[in-house]
């Protein structure tokens, strides 16, 4: 009985003593999210008192208890910049929510394309850059094409004045040898290299992944000189509705709409609209050809995905894209399309894109991944008509298999058929006078070993073998090696081979202007590259703020590379392999500094010497290729106050010289480029977690190619060529109307011709 009624007293003496306690603290109810989407598992400190837990998979944590007063929230997770914030606590329940930006430079991102299987950066054989939606948004666009332009090493080329077509440089290589994919499928290639960069939905975007170097090893042809992997959110943890909608004073409308909903416990879709329509005819170089091309496209995106038994993959998804698409002389309407008296350049584009994975009910981790798509162009430059139809299937399955503590086996079986038919020389059968469609069946088998030599070092074995239905076998091998100093420094060593078919007609925008008549000399063969490249990352943590360095050296050797002769004959394209071999190397650099949540910075710098080497004539003649520039630079400048939600982003980038295409010795266009730089300024204010407003300026220096240039497009007085007249040996005779001796010419261009203008936009996203 007095045991009892000790323990009774003691119980109450405790309640007493902690009554005052209880009644001067608090509870701190909390959401950490990161652009509309929950950081899952973040790290959430309390100081004084050093109360630490974990948010939960939406993204939220519960303090209880807190003591009252002043204190310091520390708040970190996973490839996010760290978040401090002062409260204060009283009595009362604080329901509070906290937005962290992504660090685009963390090691710790998970990556899938250098391998084909997912892997934080840092434990990656492969170097492999990533930029998030974040990142494209600092200066917003209405394309994948445009939204490269800040990418360090990576340069959108338009390619025609009239058309404003282009492609994507890496490291000095043209277009056709970079490889874009859409999670990893090869939709995005061959004619649709030209066109197929735009309409993809930004709002659908997770992230982009860019490998530099030949991929051909994994992903076979076109990989050559990089690869872009875009990669599309989960419909799972996919916000419920995103929006953004842009306009500029040049009259360029678009928005870009995101929407997901469930069909059943297990089923989520998500839904992409992408829209632009620009329709203002401009001329400010005063030439009579509009500046910029006119457009109008629509492309809706559709993704499904299934929540399986052990979390097996199962998805798939559509892209239907449409885009209507013309410039030329100022008074062209669609009643002059194909014909001589007002020229016009008018395309119709129309896509279907398929594409998706299931992994198989087996012990095993085999995965079947597919894609189909389809491209229809129906084209006019001037009177010379383009009609272009292409299929291509690609089907694949890999087997993904640990062997031991460390052998992790990547094997697989592709197949890629494309057929191919236009109303040119490229398909016609000149012997027996008829169209004769390329049909090409490439079935590929490739096996890759990722070999744990440590805990620090992996080397990575890989070869493919492909048997192309015209060009015989191909083998691609590839070795890589990793090395980590520390938990923050990597080394990489990769070493490979890539090998593209070409097709001229799909590629070279200059073949179809009609202005040119082409060439092919001799059949030609696949191109093959041979690359090396030497990558260092850094990431250095300091108190409030940490330094990342992503720097690599490259040299690419290519074997039977074709390159468009315009030099020989000015009313000619000429096509055939090299007889020599052509080199790019070169060095790049990114600096990634970040200052708590307010400041960061990231400076890019790119030095390259792309050459051609090719004996003629007994001799050994080096050149460089044009359009090509040595050196480059990008920067992107952010500053944020986040309790006022406002923030303010810099971004630009530099290019040095380059040769140009000029048409005739006489020709008064610059030889070369001059040092040329596009930058851009947005202001930003956020309004609480779903809504947000920007503006800005983009090309603040109003810079474009007709500065200090008598005139861009060659002839725009004579642009069916009506006047030219011609020597006994096909060249251009010099004559009081052509005093330059030059032929209507839409090729010479190297920058964008569209000069400052303001934007304005709004944001909505809705997470749950």
């Amino acid at each position: 009985m007095f045991r009892v009624a000790r323990k009774m007293v003691l119980c109450m003496l405790g309640f007493v003593t902690m009554a005052p306690v209880f009644s001067q603290s608090g509870h701190l109810k909390g959401n950490i999210s990161s652009n509309g989407q929950p950081v899952q598992g973040a790290n959430i400190v309390l100081h004084p008192g050093h109360k630490g837990i974990r948010a939960d998979s939406l993204g939220n944590f519960e303090l209880l208890f807190i003591p009252a007063g002043k204190s310091l929230l520390k708040i970190s997770a996973i490839g996010y910049q760290p978040l401090e914030q002062r409260i204060l606590v009283t009595s009362d329940t604080l329901n509070l929510s906290f937005e962290l930006s992504l660090q685009s430079s963390s090691l710790n991102e998970v990556v899938v394309t250098g391998t084909l299987k997912p892997v934080t950066k840092l434990q990656s054989a492969v170097a492999v850059e990533v930029y998030s939606p974040q990142f494209f948004r600092k200066n917003p666009t209405p394309s994948i094409f445009e939204s490269l332009q800040n990418v360090n090493g990576v340069r959108p080329q338009i390619n025609c004045s009239v058309c404003n077509t282009g492609d994507i440089h890496i490291n000095g290589l043209e277009g056709p040898y970079t490889m874009v994919t859409i999670d990893g499928m090869p939709i995005v290639s061959s004619l649709a290299t030209v066109y197929g960069l735009f309409g993809i939905p930004n709002s659908l975007i997770e992230r982009i992944e860019i490998v530099k170097g030949p991929a051909s090893s994994l992903y076979g042809s076109e990989a050559v000189g990089g690869l872009i992997n875009i990669i599309t959110k989960n419909p799972v943890k996919a916000p419920l509705i995103s929006a953004d909608i842009m306009t500029t004073n040049w009259l360029e409308h678009s928005a870009d709409v995101g929407l997901k909903f469930r069909a059943g416990k297990k089923t989520y879709s998500l839904l992409g609209i992408n829209y632009f329509n620009y329709q203002n005819t401009v001329d400010k170089n005063k030439d009579g050809f509009t500046d910029v091309t006119l457009q109008h496209r629509i492309s809706v995106f559709n993704k499904w995905s299934w929540q399986r038994a052990e979390n097996r993959l199962a998805n798939i998804a559509a892209r239907v894209f449409y885009e209507d698409r013309w410039g030329g002389d100022m008074r062209y309407t669609k009643k002059f399309r194909g014909t001589d008296s007002i020229y016009g350049e008018s395309i119709y584009t129309t896509r279907l894109e398929l594409l998706g994975n299931y992994q198989l009910p087996l012990r095993e981790k085999l995965v079947f991944s597919y894609s189909y798509n389809y491209h229809n162009q129906n084209s006019y430059y001037g009177i010379t008509p383009y009609f272009g139809k292409q299929h291509i299937g690609f089907g694949q399955l890999t087997w993904d298999k640990k062997i031991g503590e460390r052998h992790d086996l990547l094997a697989g079986a592709a197949l890629r058929y494309t057929y191919y038919d236009d109303n040119s020389t490229a398909t016609a059968d000149s012997a027996a006078q008829t169209n004769s469609p390329d049909k090409i069946l490439l079935p590929g088998l490739f096996v890759q070993d990722e070999i744990k030599l440590s805990t620090a070092q992996k080397l990575l074995l890989g070869i493919r073998y492909d048997h192309h239905s015209v060009h015989g076998n191909i083998l691609t091998p590839r070795i890589a090696y990793k090395i980590s100093i520390d938990k923050n420094n990597v080394i990489r060593l990769n070493a490979g081979t890539g090998f593209r078919v070409v097709n001229l007609f799909t590629e070279d925008h200059a073949a179809l202007t009609g202005a040119r008549e082409v060439i092919i000399e001799e059949r030609l063969k696949p191109e093959r590259s041979y690359n090396m490249n030497l990558n260092y990352t850094s990431r250095v943590p300091m108190l409030k703020s940490f330094i990342g360095i992503d720097a690599s050296v490259w040299y690419t050797h290519f074997t039977n590379q074709i390159f468009p002769d315009y030099e020989t004959d000015p009313n000619k394209i000429i096509y055939s392999n090299l007889n020599g071999y052509a080199e790019s190397k070169g060095f790049s650099m990114n600096v990634d500094y970040n200052l708590s949540s307010r400041f960061k910075a990231i400076v890019g710098v790119t030095v390259q010497n792309v050459t051609r080497t090719e004996k003629s004539g007994g001799k050994t003649i080096k050149s460089s290729p044009v359009l090509i520039e040595n050196w480059s630079g990008t920067w992107l400048l952010s500053y944020t106050l986040p309790i006022a939600g406002l923030s303010v982003d810099y971004t630009g980038n530099i290019y040095g010289p380059m040769k140009l295409p000029l048409i005739s010795e006489f020709d008064p266009r610059r030889a070369y480029s001059p040092v040329w730089s596009i930058q851009n300024i947005q202001f930003t204010k956020k309004f609480g977690k779903q809504w947000e407003v920007y503006a800005g300026l983009k090309n603040l220096l109003n810079w474009t190619p007709a500065k200090n240039n008598p005139f861009i497009i060659a002839r725009t007085n004579d642009p069916f060529d009506k006047k030219v007249q011609y020597e006994g040996n096909g060249k251009v005779r010099q004559t009081a109307d052509n005093p330059y001796a030059l032929t209507f010419d839409p090729t010479y261009v190297y920058a964008p011709n569209q000069g400052r203008r303001g934007f304005i936009g709004m944001r909505f996203t809705l997470s749950k």
